[in-house]
């Protein structure tokens, strides 16, 4: 448990002749102030002007549901007109916006994750990702954020639950911060959070289960036959339908998180935005000492051909998110599997 405010904890994050450190403290800053004003205007639901009409569906991407996006994102890039950023890219705009094209920083939100259910009153999140501008890249905005994730300077997410908090990576563990309305700023609440190295919780949508390739079948209903199985021990299968949400448990208690490709129509490469979504989260999930996959390579690894691509996202415990990419990479072992070992499995522990 720590105490250290925001502001304490970037003061410390050894500025002194490291401009890009300097100025990527200052869009953290401003990303932080962005999402208190962000709170208050999703706290007040069908009340506030920006969702429209009150009799207007919430569910749904367009209507009510568009207005408060674009509210919140707004929000977010006037932030960001006061940082050293010279590009800012967000899943609410067709193309980046140019803010100061002599700045070092490149930023990537999704300004309100998980909208499309705003009207079952769960979660909602803003998720960000800060890379810098290589030279070879500033006269193509769009190239900028058609790196790998392993350009990024830091990343984070805020959660808006019944705690306002922030997760947040600069490249040097992982670290948890809690809104105190007490003080009116993000305390730290937990230091360079590891993610727990067993897992015991499973967070995949069970009703696409007719859908999945062979492999994450035969992964779930190994960890699903309990102790009996080839896993030997207990493990809970859940599903929340946000991955910000499975992610900040995941910090917290550990697991694996699973979001496969799937036979269904549309979802052959992947439901999650990789430059929005996917890599910031990564670098988080990675920070903390697990791992992040779309099954079977590293996340950070991807190069993104444009900032719609999608990919499928396995993040979590490294040994449990390591066993689904042997699950994939092993198919012959699997095949393999006779009766006589069947409740004995491929991987134990």
């Amino acid at each position: 448990m720590a105490d250290s405010t925001l502001d304490a904890f970037l003061n410390s994050q050894g500025l002194v002749d490291d401009q890009v450190r300097i100025d990527v403290v200052s869009v953290v800053r401003q990303i932080a102030k962005a999402a208190i004003k962000i709170r208050t205007a999703i706290n007040q639901g069908a009340l506030v002007a920006a969702f429209g009409q009150s009799n207007g569906h919430l569910g749904s991407r367009s209507g009510p549901t568009k207005d408060i996006n674009v509210h919140v994102d707004t929000i977010m890039l006037d932030a960001m007109r006061s940082c050293p950023v010279a590009l800012y890219a967000s899943r609410e705009l067709e193309s980046p916006v140019i803010l100061n094209p002599v700045a070092g920083l490149a930023v990537a939100v999704d300004p309100l994750a998980g909208s499309a259910d705003i009207d079952t009153n769960g979660p909602l999140a803003t998720i960000f990702s800060i890379m810098s501008i290589p030279d070879a890249a500033r006269q193509d905005p769009m190239k900028v954020f058609l790196q790998t994730g392993r350009s990024q300077q830091a990343a984070g997410f805020i959660i808006y639950g019944p705690q306002l908090a922030m997760a947040l990576t600069l490249g040097s563990g992982t670290h948890i911060f809690t809104f105190s309305t007490r003080l009116g700023v993000f305390v730290q609440t937990h230091a360079g959070r590891p993610i727990p190295a067993r897992a015991h919780q499973i967070a995949i949508d069970g009703s696409n289960y007719r859908s999945w390739h062979e492999a994450v079948r035969l992964y779930v209903d190994d960890c699903l036959k309990g102790v009996e199985g080839p896993r030997e021990r207990e493990f809970q299968l859940r599903w929340t339908g946000f991955a910000v949400a499975e992610a900040f448990r995941i910090l917290m208690r550990g697991g694996i998180f699973l979001d496969p490709a799937d036979f269904r129509q549309g979802s052959s490469r992947g439901h999650v935005h990789l430059v929005f979504e996917a890599n910031p989260m990564a670098m988080l999930v990675e920070q903390a000492g697990g791992s992040a996959t779309d099954t079977v390579r590293d996340i950070l690894d991807l190069v993104p051909e444009s900032l719609t691509d999608k990919t499928p996202l396995v993040f979590g415990s490294s040994r449990e998110v390591a066993r689904v990419a042997r699950y994939h990479t092993e198919p012959s072992m699997i095949a393999e599997r006779s009766p006589l070992f069947g409740n004995r499995g491929l991987f134990r522990v």
